[in-house]
């Protein structure tokens, strides 16, 4: 039988159905395979929860934020004022604190604020150097004396430009200066 021009459609359509036929076939076969679970991404600060809660049973200034788990040690709990020196009183709050670092495996930074009054003194020019120096003093408590490893930690100084409150009344100011130990979500 010989194909006359009007059935030359013929081959076009059955190309188009052969087509059809395969991917259907291969969107069967696909959906038929196992496919693997999703990793499981995990939660922002979810390791941070169980320190959190301990901390919180011990009254201190908690705070979440993208960084990590914040703590923040007011200027008067540490530190005499425009001193560096790590009060008696505070070493037990800072050993509390340390004990639940011991517990868990995550970086810390601890920094330090000032408030915008400038220090003149004998040891600090400014407040960048006072800020920096309780950091400093705060490390070497946590690491000699309390048994965290020096590797975790890490000092920063934010001098009076990273402020609480305002530094136009007594009140604020005092909010202001203070050093923050901030428990790094390492799941960022």
């Amino acid at each position: 039988m010989k194909t006359t021009n009007t059935d030359r459609w013929m081959v076009s359509y059955v190309d188009v159905l052969t087509i059809l036929l395969i991917f259907f076939v291969a969107a069967a076969a696909q959906s038929a395979m196992p496919h693997p679970a999703p990793e499981k991404v995990p939660q922002p600060h979810a390791e941070l929860v169980q320190p959190q809660r301990k901390l919180a049973a011990l009254g201190l200034d908690l705070k979440m934020e993208a960084r990590g788990l914040v703590i923040s040690l007011p200027q008067t709990i540490l530190f005499a004022s425009g001193d560096d020196a790590v009060s008696a009183e505070a070493r037990v709050t800072v050993e509390q604190i340390a004990a639940v670092l011991r517990a868990i495996p995550n970086k810390v930074s601890l920094v330090g604020h000032a408030d915008a009054k400038p220090i003149h003194n004998r040891r600090f020019k400014n407040n960048w150097e006072l800020a920096a120096a309780r950091s400093l003093r705060l490390l070497e408590l946590l690491g000699r004396d309390c048994g965290i490893e020096e590797s975790r930690l890490s000092v920063a100084s934010y001098s009076s430009f990273d402020p609480r409150d305002t530094n136009e009344t007594p009140d604020g100011r005092a909010s202001n200066r203070r050093v923050e130990i901030v428990i790094l979500d390492d799941s960022l």
